[in-house]
C-alpha cells in the first residue's frame, strides 16, 4: 500500500507500548532543550497537524510532543474512551520520555484533551491553552450546534444516536478524507471553511493539514468515531477542577466550532483568559496567532 504521507514525515514517527498493551505513535519537533509541550490534535487528524510547529517552537525555546490519539496512525483502539482518558495515555508517555513538568495545547477536538490535562495533572501540567476547542456537549447556557457549518450538524446529530449510526453516516467522509490532498481540502471541508479559512490554506498549511488527515486516517476511521463519540458524552472530569492558567482562543467567524463555544469555555473554567479574535475562523486562528499563543503559555509558568 502505498504511505499516506511522505518518508520524511514518516521517519519522524516514534511509537511506545502502553502498559495495557496498546501502542501510541508521537512526534518531537522544537528546541532540544526547551520546556516541552504536549500537544493534542483536532478531530480527525494525527500527531502531524504540529509539524509545522517546529520553528515556531524552537524560537519561543519550547520542545514539541505530539501524539496521535488511540485509533489514529499507529496509536491502537481505545474502544469507549473518554476524553479524561487522555491523561492515563499522557501519563506514560511523558514518563517514557523522562518529561516531569508541561505545559500542553489542543487545538479543535484536541482542546478538551489538553483541558483535561489541566484539570487531572495539575502537579505536572502547570498551564493549557485551547485553541478553537469544542465544549461540552448538553452543557446548560451552550446550543452546542448553532453556527456550524451542515457537515458539522450532521456528524454530531449522528455521533448522538450511538457509532451503530456514526459509522455508516461517516463513511463516505472517510473515504474521501483518508486520500484527501492539499489543494483538495478547502472543498472537502465544504461548508465549515468560511472564506476567511479559506484564505489561511496556503500550500504549506493545507498539505500540513492533509497529510495530518491522512496519516491518521490511514488505517481506520476509529479514531474519528471514538472522538466524536467522547465529545457527546460526560468528558470524565469536572471542569472547576483546573486549578492551572488555561487561556481560551476563540475566532468569531468559526464554522467548525462556532464562537459560542470559546466563551462558555472562559465562563466555566475557574481563572481562565479568554482571548477572542475577530475576523478569524477556524483554520486562520492557528496559522495567525500562534506565536502570541507561545508566547501566552510561557508568561503562565513565568
Amino acid at each position: 500500500m502505498t504511505s499516506p504521507i511522505s518518508q520524511s514525515l514518516r521517519d519522524k514517527i516514534n511509537t511506545i507500548e502502553l502498559p495495557d498493551g496498546r501502542t501510541l505513535d508521537y512526534i518531537r519537533l522544537g528546541a532540544d532543550r526547551g520546556f516541552p509541550l504536549l500537544c493534542h490534535h483536532g478531530t480527525p487528524g494525527s500527531a502531524f497537524v504540529y509539524d509545522k510547529w517546529d520553528e515556531p517552537a524552537k524560537a519561543a525555546g519550547l520542545s514539541v510532543i505530539a501524539y496521535s490519539r488511540p485509533g489514529y496512525g499507529l496509536s491502537s483502539r481505545h474502544p469507549g474512551r473518554t476524553v479524561a482518558d487522555a491523561v492515563t495515555d499522557t501519563h506514560h508517555l511523558l514518563d517514557s520520555l523522562g518529561v516531569d513538568r508541561f505545559i500542553t495545547a489542543g487545538w479543535s477536538g484536541g482542546g478538551p484533551h489538553a483541558i483535561a490535562c489541566a484539570a487531572l495533572m495539575p502537579n505536572r501540567c502547570k498551564a493549557a491553552a485551547s485553541l478553537a476547542g469544542v465544549a461540552p456537549y448538553g452543557a446548560a447556557g451552550l446550543d452546542f450546534m448553532a453556527g456550524m457549518g451542515e457537515e458539522n450538524i450532521a456528524e454530531f446529530s449522528a455521533a448522538l444516536a450511538g457509532e451503530e449510526t456514526l459509522r455508516p453516516a461517516l463513511k463516505e467522509a472517510f473515504e474521501d478524507m483518508r486520500k484527501v490532498t492539499g489543494p483538495d481540502l478547502a472543498e472537502a471541508f465544504g461548508s465549515l471553511i468560511p472564506p476567511v479559512d479559506a484564505a489561511a490554506f496556503t500550500p504549506e498549511v493545507a498539505d500540513t493539514l492533509a497529510a495530518s488527515i491522512r496519516w491518521g486516517l490511514h488505517i481506520s476511521m476509529d479514531g474519528w468515531i471514538d472522538d466524536d463519540l467522547a465529545f457527546c458524552q460526560d468528558w470524565g472530569f469536572d471542569l472547576n477542577a483546573v486549578k492551572v492558567p488555561v487561556s481560551i482562543w476563540q475566532g468569531d467567524l468559526d464554522k467548525m466550532v462556532p464562537a459560542a463555544h470559546g466563551p462558555w469555555l472562559h465562563k466555566h473554567i475557574p481563572g481562565a483568559t479568554y482571548i477572542g479574535e475577530p475576523d478569524h475562523g477556524h483554520i486562520s486562528l492557528v496559522t495567525e496567532v500562534l506565536p502570541k499563543v507561545l508566547e501566552r503559555l510561557k508568561q503562565d509558568i513565568a
